[in-house]
């Protein structure tokens, strides 16, 4: 698995027939870029856009080939075996991974590591996918889980408030199939706002408060809510330095500030400093 993946927060979208504003997507401090031949690209421009992608490929550095992911059509549309050999071409020249959507077969995902070469993101996207985690997960080619939020919420004709508290058991659902996999904590889907600047970041907070460690976004400004807000703030580093030293100092479990601390806490206070 890519280290830019297993650590990535942010995963920023773009058209890949919008090659244009790939240096701009770049430099927005995204971790990740996904270049979606899926829901951005018309299917009367799928072809073209296939093409131009792959003479555009190779005039990319290196490192910037290390941070992007392509989204491709589905297994069952008529452009899903095109792209899949154009993500074998892409896999000899660097590029990371490839994001499959409406991901509900593990022999499907099987199919398209063993194709392509390449680590494999399922977009979870649909009741069929939830109750198939476990079985996608087996199948040992994934590098991260995805929740598509709006096409899951499309699926089972679900209609959220704003917060999208309905789909915590999802969310949490996907946490938990990752844990149990010994997979990176999962990544979570987009926050459609974009004129409300703190709707990004409450959605970062309870996406983390939900055990996931990086989001899906669809547009620039958003990336620097999703970065900050997956890693630990600075009093949680300071809280996380104090409980260490005061662990040097005690066998077992000891209080401080009034708060129990034993094995677990230490394990958040690691984690707080390794991030």
């Amino acid at each position: 698995m890519s280290s830019v993946i297993a650590s990535a927060r942010s995963f920023l979208f773009l058209p890949a027939n919008r090659l244009d504003r790939l240096a701009k997507a770049l430099g927005s401090g995204a971790h990740a870029v996904i270049l979606d031949l899926e829901d951005a690209v018309a299917p009367s421009s799928k072809d073209v856009t296939r093409e131009a992608l792959a003479r555009a490929w190779r005039s990319l550095e290196t490192e910037d080939q290390s941070r992007l992911l392509v989204r491709v059509n589905a297994s069952d549309t008529q452009w899903h075996e095109g792209d899949l050999a154009l993500m074998q071409q892409l896999a000899e020249f660097g590029l990371s991974g490839v994001v499959v959507p409406k991901a509900e077969s593990g022999r499907d995902l099987d199919r398209v590591a063993r194709t392509t070469q390449l680590t494999v993101l399922p977009l979870i996207e649909s009741a069929a996918g939830l109750h198939k985690l476990d079985e996608l997960t087996a199948t040992r080619v994934i590098s991260r889980l995805v929740f598509g939020n709006l096409d899951f919420q499309a699926d089972t004709g679900m209609q959220c408030e704003g917060d999208e508290h309905e789909l915590d058991s999802v969310r949490l659902a996907l946490t938990l199939a990752s844990r149990r996999a010994g997979l990176p904590a999962p990544i979570d889907g987009v926050t459609v706002d974009l004129n409300d600047p703190g709707r990004t970041a409450l959605d970062v907070a309870r996406s983390r408060r939900l055990g996931f460690g990086g989001k899906l976004c669809i547009h620039p400004t958003q990336v620097p809510s999703i970065n900050e807000g997956f890693g630990p703030t600075s009093p949680q580093r300071e809280w996380a330095k104090r409980v260490l030293a005061a662990s040097q100092l005690h066998e077992g479990a000891f209080q401080l500030d009034g708060q129990m601390v034993d094995a677990p806490i230490l394990v958040r206070a690691r984690a707080y400093l390794s991030e």
